[in-house]
């Protein structure tokens, strides 16, 4: 009987206004859209949603709001079995994230933190503490960086490894880069984090990887993801080509099925090619979570199908 991997994820939890439209308006400019919906995002909770779906024991630690968002969060997290012992409340609202989609999928989001930001680190060590053992925690930066410093230290006194997904994109604090097993930004982000191109090049990831003291995974939308392997050169894993409907939490669904590879003892690189899997079968449909692969598809997946 295989054993569940066991992964907590210490990050962010959003609630998703999702708008459709034509174009983006100008300054000062209303138009009109073409759908709206709502729905559950948030960095960390999108990652724990995707690793929970391939199949890992998944904790949340987060701090949510006292208002119906909050509420829903909790619901929905129970809703695909991740365990919220560790979501507190305070007073306030929750995370919220305004997001405008164009027709070729491309997105615009705007992050209102809320309760989020009210994690503290000693609520993100003692939750991984008692979380024990765990065999990945991964973070991002919709949180405080002490409070996923201070969590995945805890992690790393356990014998798990850590994710760091940078986004969105800011500089990376001293600390937090001494407990970071692995750094994943996406293009845009590599470029503001290291100074070079959106290209990610070979040198220019093999700079990054130095100047971080981590091991790399850059996404690449449409041409997959780049790997600093353990052999110390990149190794391109490309993508499928799809038709992209909306690109919300592709990102994301990178991350949480990466981790999960990890966590279940796969290669670094066929870690890579589930995230690459996943998360060009995410833009595939609209939204966010509700967009990841589940069910039969999921099993697919997994095959490498």
């Amino acid at each position: 009987m295989d054993v569940q991997p066991r992964i907590a994820v210490v990050g962010s939890t959003m609630v998703d206004l999702i708008a459709y439209a034509p174009r983006t308006p100008s300054a000062g400019e209303t138009i009109i859209g073409d759908d709206f919906r709502m729905g559950f995002g948030g960095k960390g909770a999108n990652q724990a949603v995707m690793a929970r779906l391939l199949g890992a024991q998944v904790a949340m630690v987060n701090a949510l709001g006292d208002d119906v968002f909050g509420d829903l969060t909790v619901s929905n997290f129970e809703a695909f079995g991740i365990d919220t012992t560790h979501l507190v409340r305070v007073p306030g609202p929750s995370g919220v994230a305004p997001i405008w989609v164009e027709p070729d999928g491309t997105n615009r989001i705007i992050c209102v933190a809320g309760a989020n930001g009210a994690m503290t680190p000693e609520g993100g060590a003692a939750a991984v503490e008692a979380l024990a053992p765990l065999d990945v925690v991964i973070g991002q930066f919709e949180i405080p960086q002490a409070v996923t410093a201070a969590a995945f230290a805890a992690a790393r006194a356990r014998g798990a490894i850590t994710v760091l997904n940078p986004a969105p994109a800011a500089e990376i604090e001293r600390g937090l880069l001494a407990v970071a097993d692995w750094v994943i930004p996406n293009e845009v982000e590599f470029a503001r984090l290291s100074g070079a191109s959106s290209e990610a090049t070979d040198d220019e990831i093999l700079a990054f990887a130095a100047a971080t003291g981590a091991r790399v995974v850059v996404t690449l939308g449409s041409r997959g993801a780049a790997l600093l392997g353990a052999d110390g050169t990149v190794h391109r894993v490309p993508a499928p080509a799809v038709r992209a409907v909306d690109s919300t939490g592709a990102g994301d669904a990178f991350v949480g099925a990466f981790a999960y590879g990890l966590a279940r003892g796969l290669t670094e690189e066929a870690a890579v090619l589930l995230g690459v899997r996943c998360a060009s079968d995410s833009v595939l449909c609209p939204g966010t979570q509700a967009s990841f692969p589940r069910g039969d598809r999921v099993r697919t997946l997994l095959e490498g199908r």
